[in-house]
């Protein structure tokens, strides 16, 4: 078998992918921009081959790295790349290679573009906030003072929480529009919800081979645009109704052979049209792998492989991995270049070594919605996770 990973390199954590592909017998042939002898010891030696480009933003330079892969090693099984940034791209290349075991061009937009999951949604069951993609302004305008302020616009099409903002008035719509460049924007209501994720893997025969979810107290449109701290953790159990709108969603969008990232809110209030407090509505989808190193969180969180499940999902199928039990909350808390805190690294090491399960530098591509130093913990306790995240964040 052929797999061939676009940017194994990043985030850096990804060679435990291409480790246990290759232990599973497969070819990995990973094309990236970074230079070879710049690759870690561990991803250098988890590939068959690897094909430097110039750039991963020249589509031509990865089509002449798939022919000389195809060359040499025969047609391609696998394409893929768990990345948010590269789906266009990854489903591009499936479809001039002829690779079916991943998405391609002609639905690819089901799963990028904001106001196309909304039909996915209402097919699963699952309420969304209303929307308008932005065509004009006076559709805007409309819209807006339909729904009342505030209102969310973000791009149709976008990767995380960049470039969305919160808008409070016509004075700050307004600006927005006459500001707004080329981009395709959504319109939402304004939802007061807790975010809760339901993240896993799913086979080719849209079956789940893992899940597990992760609450996010603060909104991650506030970490980036006021740059807050970042905090979040798993949760020991799944909550029934997240289970459930999880479920019928990953259906409902048939996802196949593939990480998920699925995002909803749990209602903070009662919102005419869409539920009552404490009820779950859907706000995005994302076909990869929660971002950061959220993988390796799961892993933590349940003294599990799920890195080696992906790779048996890949060659046999199925999961050919033990069971196990979700015996910790893993949660994950982050410090901002020149914030002031009250307790120091040392003092945060002294309190909660024993608990703690990494702690680094996050990357800088990834600072602006993960924060700069990250402090990641496991416990079995539940109620010891907020004191850890004041602590370390206070």
């Amino acid at each position: 078998m052929n797999f061939v990973f676009i940017s194994p390199q990043f985030p850096k954590s990804y060679w435990n992918f291409c480790d246990r592909l290759k232990k599973n017998g497969v070819n990995v042939l990973g094309i990236g921009d970074t230079p070879y002898d710049a690759l870690s010891p561990e991803l250098r030696g988890s590939l068959t081959e690897y094909y430097k480009v110039n750039s991963l933003e020249n589509y031509d330079e990865k089509v002449r790295a798939m022919g000389y892969f195809i060359f040499k090693y025969g047609k391609i099984d696998w394409l893929e790349s768990n990345n948010e940034y590269w789906l266009e791209s990854d489903a591009a290349l499936r479809t001039d290679f002829n690779i079916t075991t991943g998405m391609q061009n002609a639905h690819i937009r089901d799963f990028k573009a904001k106001s196309a999951m909304k039909a996915f949604y209402e097919k699963a069951g699952v309420p969304t906030a209303r929307y308008y993609v932005i065509e004009n302004d006076g559709g805007a305008y409309d819209f807006a003072h339909r729904v009342g302020y505030p209102v969310i616009v973000k791009p149709d099409i976008g990767v995380g929480a960049s470039a969305t903002y919160r808008l409070n008035s016509d004075e700050e719509l307004a600006f927005f529009l006459s500001h707004r460049d080329g981009t395709i924007y959504i319109m939402e209501e304004f939802v007061n919800g807790t975010i809760e994720s339901y993240d896993g893997i799913v086979d080719l025969d849209n079956e789940v081979v893992f899940e597990t979810s992760h609450l996010f107290p603060e909104p991650i449109m506030n970490i980036v645009n006021d740059s807050d701290d970042l905090a979040y953790y798993s949760q020991k159990d799944i909550p029934a109704d997240l289970l459930d709108a999880g479920r019928r969603t990953l259906k409902a969008f048939d996802v196949r052979g593939r990480c998920f990232h699925f995002e909803f809110f749990r209602l903070n209030e009662d919102k005419e049209g869409l539920g009552k407090k404490g009820e779950i509505v859907g706000l995005e989808v994302n076909m990869r792998t929660p971002g950061g190193y959220t993988p390796d969180m799961m892993n933590y969180a349940n003294d599990c492989d799920i890195y080696q499940m992906y790779a048996d999902m890949v060659t046999y199928g199925k999961n050919h991995q033990p069971p196990f039990e979700r015996k910790y909350t893993c949660v994950y808390a982050s410090r901002r270049d020149g914030h002031h805190y009250t307790h120091t690294h040392e003092e945060i090491m002294a309190r909660y070594g024993t608990n703690m399960v990494m702690q680094e530098r996050m990357p800088e591509i990834l600072a602006d919605a993960m924060g700069n130093t990250f402090y990641t913990a496991r416990f079995t306790d539940p109620g010891e996770v907020q004191p850890f995240i004041e602590f370390v964040q206070g």
